[in-house]
């Protein structure tokens, strides 16, 4: 059964900020969140399986963030599922801060316009 946008209330507005720094290095909202997961369970396989993304493609986005920035930002031992695991080094720490901090503040000053946005489009059904 489809349920429209009157039976249940719209979604707030999102904004989603992504930063390019230059010369290929860019920080956004998915790279921000594989952070946060590195940090809350210690391991880049499961901080992407949270994310429903392969460990291949979790690993690749930690190389280049890694090769991105001055300093590495998460940091990896090995020895398997008991022993291995990531976290984040004090550098990943400082830019995972940065952008959280970056979006409180666009999304306190935008939220006006956001609204008002929302207001004005038009609502759409969405099929479940």
């Amino acid at each position: 059964m489809a349920r429209t946008a009157s039976t249940r209330p719209p979604l707030p507005p999102e904004l989603r900020i992504r930063v390019i720094l230059g010369g290929g290095v860019m920080i956004g909202p998915g790279k921000a969140d594989l952070l946060d997961g590195i940090r809350e369970t210690g391991s880049i396989a499961a901080a992407g399986r949270r994310m429903g993304m392969s460990y291949k493609r979790a690993w690749l986005l930690v190389e280049t963030m890694n090769a991105g920035f001055a300093a590495p930002l998460v940091e990896t031992s090995r020895g398997g599922a008991r022993f291995g695991g990531a976290t984040l080094t004090d550098a990943g720490e400082a830019v995972l801060g940065h952008y959280r901090s970056l979006q409180a503040k666009a999304a306190q000053a935008a939220s006006g316009e956001l609204a008002a946005l929302r207001r004005m489009a038009r609502e759409i059904p969405e099929e479940i």
